[in-house]
């Protein structure tokens, strides 16, 4: 499953240092692993679990996660390296200058993959499965010949598959034997859909050679800037209208929302229209310091219209009597 196809020589063993094995399992990346907590306060709307067992669970689930995650990020980047070898940048990287050894690289993803599971197990059986769900989609996404990431659409669509997921890991962390609204799921994949087209936008734009971004990234001989706009935009409409039927059908205060994540969308945009742009590299997003400040205003609002009973807002979807 780790074999390289590109002819490049493996250092030995005792000449890698251990520091290029940590980094491809891309501990900076963790923090992504924050998409996991709504699906854990999603069950507050229908739930009102113990304190302590919803603690618990959530410090095994995100670290569950977080080895998973690892996990997935070490064959993604010793797979992508005959391809990386052809960016600017990551040609850099270990894995594109032949400094891994196959078979610690193997060694490697069956541990923290096998830990991860183990601690899944302990939070539950439905939390393992979706781990493993999770698991498969990294080998679906980077290993052939299935290889996703290679097919433009169906790469962006398949790495934001992980956010539903990640979200019925915080759901199923709390929670066991039933499933969050498909609405809510839909809205967090083609969302996740969105931050990816972004993403895969700034790439392409950030390469200058044309020929060079098809070598590194094949689905980039099939994309142009254009239709990666295009394509986000769609995400975008698809996700704010899954997120509406949501907000609609289960608390109608969370409609004050809306108009705050259609601009934390537009943001995130216009973000990913800079050059060097933070959204090519998500976990550089804390540079933008007043888009996550922007962020955090969110979550602090949502959580005060859990709270508190706007009756007048139904008039949004109810008839109204006319004397």
């Amino acid at each position: 499953m780790f074999h390289r196809e590109d002819g490049v020589a493996l250092a030995p063993p005792a000449a890698m240092p251990w520091r290029h094995y940590l980094g491809i399992a891309r501990l900076d990346h963790w923090v992504k692993n924050v998409f996991m907590l709504p699906g854990a306060a999603l069950t507050l709307l229908f739930v009102r679990p113990p304190v302590e067992m919803v603690l618990l669970h959530l410090v095994l689930a995100l670290t569950s996660l977080c080895l998973c995650a690892s996990a997935n990020y070490t064959i993604n980047e010793f797979l992508d390296g005959e391809f990386d070898r052809f960016h600017p940048v990551k040609k850099q990287r270990p894995a594109a200058r032949g400094l891994l050894d196959q078979r610690l690289v193997a060694l490697q993803y069956a541990g923290l993959a096998s830990l991860a599971m183990v601690l899944g197990m302990a939070v539950g059986r439905d939390f393992a499965l979706v781990l493993a769900l999770l698991l498969t989609m990294g080998i679906l996404y980077n290993v052939r010949p299935a290889r996703t990431k290679d097919r433009p659409y169906l790469d962006v669509l398949s790495e934001a598959l992980n956010n539903p997921l990640r979200l019925l890991l915080g759901w199923f962390a709390v929670v066991a034997g039933t499933l969050p609204p498909s609405s809510i799921l839909l809205s967090y994949w083609m969302g996740g859909a969105f931050l990816m087209a972004v993403k895969r936008f700034t790439e392409l734009r950030g390469i200058a050679d044309r020929e060079a971004a098809g070598r590194y990234r094949r689905s980039f001989q099939r994309y142009t800037e254009q239709s990666l706009l295009l394509s986000a935009f769609f995400y975008a409409m698809c996700s704010t209208f899954f997120l509406g039927v949501f907000l609609i059908k289960y608390r109608i205060e969370f409609l004050l929302t809306f108009p705050l994540f259609s601009l934390m969308f537009t943001w995130y945009l216009a973000i990913g229209l800079k050059p060097n742009s933070a959204a090519q590299a998500p976990e550089r997003l804390f540079t933008e310091r007043v888009f996550i400040e922007f962020v955090a205003l969110v979550c602090v609002i949502v959580a005060l219209l859990f709270c508190v009973d706007l009756p007048f807002l139904h008039i949004l979807v109810e008839p109204i009597g006319v004397p």
